[in-house]
Order: structure tokens, then C-alpha cells, then sequence
């Protein structure tokens, strides 16, 4: 399969009144500044018939009109009396590219596997001025792939299926639905903090700290020594998982499928990772600080930008193995019901204070090619990334691009959407056939 890229340019704002200054600027806020300093890409496929990529267009700068943030660039600015990074509203635009395949999709990739493949579907992630990049493929069937990248530092997940569904409305002309709210002003330390968590070493640590490597070398490790592997969970299978999850010891506790999920994957790739017993390892879970961190007045659900922290459930490997599932799934539990309203007001009066003081960096590092002994799970499984209809009926298809990290697992609600699941979980090639024994395994 060999992608015909016809045009690239950069797209702007299209403005129905007055065209707002473009000298302003938005600072990064503390949790902005946590998160992954990198590009996320994610790919669609529509069945025909489809809008002509002028109507997509049209929509994307009309939508972006009230998202200006992701039309602007990432600079710094003075921020009483100091150089801060911020967000540029210079309706700098964003990458647009068209492009085409001499060949039906079905002849092409179908069915849609994690492979480098999908990387020539969107521009490269790499050493990118524009906040978002838009690439829309078309085939000869009248199928097409669209391939989305967004800059984490402006927006995490919630808000950017919160703009990809926006964009969609005003495809089909329809009202923005909900609009999106951009104070990011709310965030305003205590004047007198209190740190009652331990944030060193969490969600920020030393620059010396952040270059020792657990285990590997990042430079030694192949890339195709790693395989990105598709597995889906029926909804069968989860509800007994969840099940099995939530019996211990002749009581119930009524764990979400989500962490019961987490847990059987936890185990599973351990085992085949074939980890000494006496290591430790830990899963990094996102946590949506929306409907946890109680301001006055409350954060709304349509904030735009980064509200999310980390849970870092651990346990010893020997154990984590031994103990029944029930034991795994209750670590995950309770680590994320610790990131509560008061950790993220804790984290917001130790990153005003303390991170510029001490020179920490953030742990959030999409460059590492490996997590073993850790793991990071990225759910997606609350995201209407499938109401991203623009006018031709919704998408029959919906993944993250290829990225080949060790232990970076996404979940994501299948396609199929009978609330299903797949897995998206990158593991050494030698650790393949093991996982695949015992993926679906319930003991």
C-alpha cells in the first residue's frame, strides 16, 4: 500500500464577527506542565459515502475558532517578572493534509492491525510546530481514514474528544454542544499550602532521577523486538471477570470493569514477562480530577486543558502472582480512590511551589521504549470518540497509532460496540506466546 500525500497546508480560524487580537496568551497550568510533553495520534475509518474533505475543512476552522488554543503554538512569555511557558493565541493553524491510495481499504489494511502501517496515516509526530495535524486518506471505494494528532500539554483526553465532537456538530451544522471553558486561571495555590500527599518521585522528580532506567537500557532496545498486540474481551468474559474481581473470601465488593480489567492484565503480563519474584512493579493510571477536585466554584465538566494525575497501585511480584485476582484489583481500587479532592489540591500547592524551586521534571516521559517492571494504562473507555459522525454516519473504526512502548497499554470500547473491549498492549516479542496462553484465562 503506498499513501499519495496531494497537498499539505496550514488551515487558521475562520471568524463570524470581529477576529480576536492575536498577542494573547493562556499560561500552562501545574497540570499542564505534568503531563506528556508529546504528540498523542489516534485514526478513524468511515465507510462511504463521506463529506468531501472541503466540507471537513470548513469545519475544522470553524471549530477552532472556539478552540483557539490548538490554532496557536507553544512559546513563553513573562509572567510577573518571570519567563513561563504558555499557550500562543496567534492562530498560527494547524497541519492539514490530503491524501489518497490507488486501492479499496479492504485491499489495503483490513482488518486494522497495530503496525507501523498506521503511521502513514497521519504526518509525523516529531519535531511539530502545529498543536494538531489533520490528515484525511481516501481510497478508491470511497472509504476514508482520518488521522488526528493533538500536543498533550494543551489538552488531555476528556477535553479532546470533547473538541473532536465538536468539530463534528458544526460539520453538520448543528450547535456546539457543549462549549468548552478556558479558564485556566482556577488553579490558584493556596496561600497557605498544605502538602499532605508525597508528590516527589510521583508526578515529579530530580532531572538526575529521570535518567536512571529500570532494568533497561532505552538505547539498547530494538523497536521491532516489540509487538503491539490487539487483544478483545468479550462482554461475556468481562462480566466474569468482574465477577471473579469482586468475590473475595465469602464478601462482595463491587469492583468496576475497568479495574477488574486493569488487575487481569497486571497479572497476566507479569507472568509472561517472567519478573523475579522479589521485584516490585507498579501500573500508572490516569485519574480525571473533573468530578474529584471540590474548588469553589466547582471545575465544570467542559474545562478545556489537562485535569488529570496519576495512581500508582504496586505490589510485589511474587505476590501479585500467588493472590487471587481479587488481591490485584483491590490495590487498583484503592490507590485510585486516593487520588481524591484533597491529593489534587495538595499537587496544585506543591507544583506552584516547590517544582520551579527545585528543578523537577515531570515522570510523564513518552520516550522511554520500555516500562518493564511498571505498566501504563490509558483508558479510553469513556471517551464519545464514536460521535465523531461529520456528516456521512459514524465511524466504523477507532484506534491509537502505532506506538511500540513496552507496557503502554490502551483500552478502548470495540468497534463493535456491544460494550466490548480491546486492548491495545505492547510486549517483547519473546513474551508474546506466553501472554497469549493466558490472556483469556480466568484462574
Amino acid at each position: 500500500m503506498k499513501i499519495k500525500r496531494e497537498s499539505s497546508r496550514i488551515v487558521k480560524p475562520i471568524y463570524e464577527g470581529d477576529h480576536p487580537p492575536t498577542t494573547l496568551h493562556i499560561p500552562l497550568t501545574v497540570f499542564d506542565k505534568a503531563t506528556y510533553n508529546a504528540h498523542v495520534a489516534i485514526i478513524y475509518g468511515y465507510r462511504p459515502p463521506t463529506p468531501p474533505n472541503a466540507a471537513i475543512e470548513r469545519g475544522l476552522r470553524k471549530v477552532l475558532s472556539e478552540y483557539r488554543e490548538w490554532a496557536g503554538r507553544l512559546g513563553v512569555a513573562d509572567e510577573k517578572g518571570r519567563r513561563r511557558p504558555v499557550i500562543l493565541l496567534n492562530d498560527g493553524g494547524i497541519k492539514f493534509v490530503e491524501a489518497s491510495v490507488d486501492c479499496t481499504l479492504d485491499q489495503a489494511i483490513m482488518p486494522f492491525k497495530p503496525s507501523p502501517m498506521l503511521l502513514n496515516f497521519h504526518p509525523s509526530l516529531k519535531g511539530v510546530e502545529e498543536l494538531v495535524q489533520v490528515q484525511l486518506t481516501r481510497f478508491t471505494c470511497g472509504s476514508l481514514v482520518i488521522g488526528f494528532t493533538a500536543h498533550h500539554l494543551v489538552a488531555d483526553g476528556h477535553s479532546t474528544s470533547n473538541f473532536l465532537v465538536a468539530w463534528s456538530q458544526v460539520c453538520r451544522g448543528i450547535d456546539m454542544n457543549p462549549c468548552p471553558f478556558h479558564n485556566r486561571s482556577i488553579f490558584a495555590p493556596r496561600e497557605l499550602p498544605i502538602l499532605e500527599f508525597e508528590h516527589r518521585g510521583v508526578e515529579f522528580t530530580s532531572k538526575k532521577l529521570s535518567k536512571v532506567f529500570p532494568l533497561f537500557e532505552q538505547s539498547q532496545v530494538i523497536t521491532e523486538d516489540i509487538v503491539v498486540h490487539k487483544v478483545h474481551f468479550t462482554l461475556e468474559f468481562l462480566a466474569n471477570l468482574k465477577a471473579r474481581a469482586s468475590s473475595s473470601h465469602g464478601t462482595n465488593k463491587l469492583y468496576s470493569t475497568f479495574e477488574s480489567l486493569a488487575a487481569h492484565l497486571w497479572r497476566t503480563i507479569t507472568t509472561a514477562r517472567g519478573l523475579n519474584g522479589f521485584e516490585i512493579t507498579q501500573v500508572r493510571i490516569s485519574v480525571n480530577g473533573r468530578g474529584r477536585l471540590n474548588l469553589n466554584p466547582c471545575v465544570p465538566n467542559e474545562y478545556f486543558g489537562n485535569l488529570v494525575l496519576w495512581a500508582f497501585p504496586s505490589a510485589k511480584v511474587e505476590d501479585l502472582l500467588s493472590e487471587p485476582l481479587p488481591f490485584a484489583t483491590k490495590i487498583i481500587h484503592d490507590s485510585i480512590a486516593k487520588v481524591n479532592g484533597n491529593y489534587f489540591k495538595s499537587f496544585i500547592d506543591f507544583a506552584s511551589y516547590k517544582v520551579d524551586e527545585e528543578g523537577l521534571v515531570p515522570t510523564a516521559d513518552m520516550n522511554k521504549s520500555v516500562l518493564c517492571p511498571n505498566l501504563e494504562v490509558d483508558s479510553w473507555l469513556r471517551f464519545p470518540f464514536y460521535d465523531l459522525d461529520l456528516g456521512g454516519g459514524s465511524p466504523f473504526m477507532f484506534m491509537p497509532s502505532f506506538f511500540p512502548t513496552e507496557g503502554m497499554m490502551f483500552l478502548l470500547p470495540s468497534f463493535i460496540r456491544d460494550g466490548s473491549i480491546d486492548a491495545f498492549i505492547p510486549l517483547f516479542q519473546q513474551n508474546l506466546v506466553a501472554f497469549k496462553q493466558i490472556c483469556y484465562s480466568l484462574d
